[in-house]
């Protein structure tokens, strides 16, 4: 069994890796609390994730349903072979989900193309996506420093387009997925130049207005 850490950052975020329609069984890894309405996210476990600020739309009592929701938001993405999946904060100081997977969705040097494993890991939690509409996505992609930035922000942001455009292959909504950028070689996982963990795409659950204003009316189950 995986280990347990407290996290109290913003927005979903998805490490991808693969697509495949088994279910397995990941690892649910922390969980953090909402705070004050805010405005962009700022870091999340040492990346940098963006979320609109839904203001005063934000009800009382609305941190805690929501935070209910993405606890079976989490718990649901848990069940993903190889996911990993940790409870964050958005913008709003709202609960959200960070999920990524044991095999990363990490790219080859120079390269954007997803390998089988990772498509495999992209279908199964594109169920998981399917199944909770009312959260927003976002998706970032990111490089190694073996390049300089007018190489590795086109390609970061070929890579991120790439799990996006698989994710809406298995059936996700385009309007589901907000933010697709590409982050060059910012929050590295590890310090090195050349570096398989840090060619990777990250995505970002959280709630969207929708479902804020469904727990203001007592509606989100």
């Amino acid at each position: 069994m995986k280990s347990v850490k407290i996290a109290t950052v913003g927005l979903c975020m998805l490490t991808l890796s693969g697509c495949a329609t088994k279910q397995g069984t990941g690892a649910l890894i922390g969980t953090g609390a909402g705070a004050v309405l805010g405005g962009i996210i700022g870091k999340i476990a040492g990346n940098t994730a963006v979320g609109a600020a839904i203001g005063g739309a934000v009800g009382a009592g609305t941190g805690a349903i929501i935070g209910h929701h993405m606890d079976k938001v989490a718990a649901e993405a848990a069940q993903v072979s190889s996911a990993k999946v940790e409870e964050v904060t958005d913008a709003n100081g709202l609960k959200a989900v960070k999920v990524s997977f044991d095999s990363g969705i990490l790219f080859q040097l120079n390269q954007a193309v997803l390998n089988s494993s990772s498509k495999t890991d992209l279908a199964k939690f594109s169920k998981v996506l399917i199944n909770n509409a009312d959260c927003h996505v976002d998706i970032y992609g990111y490089t190694d420093r073996s390049g300089n930035d007018a190489i590795n922000v086109p390609l970061s942001q070929k890579r991120a387009d790439s799990v996006a455009d698989y994710l809406k292959s298995c059936g996700v909504s385009a309007s589901q997925l907000q933010n697709i950028v590409g982050k060059g070689s910012q929050d590295e996982i590890e310090n090195k130049k050349i570096s398989q963990l840090n060619r990777r795409v990250e995505v970002y659950l959280y709630a969207s207005p929708e479902m804020v204003e469904k727990a203001n009316a007592g509606t989100l189950n």
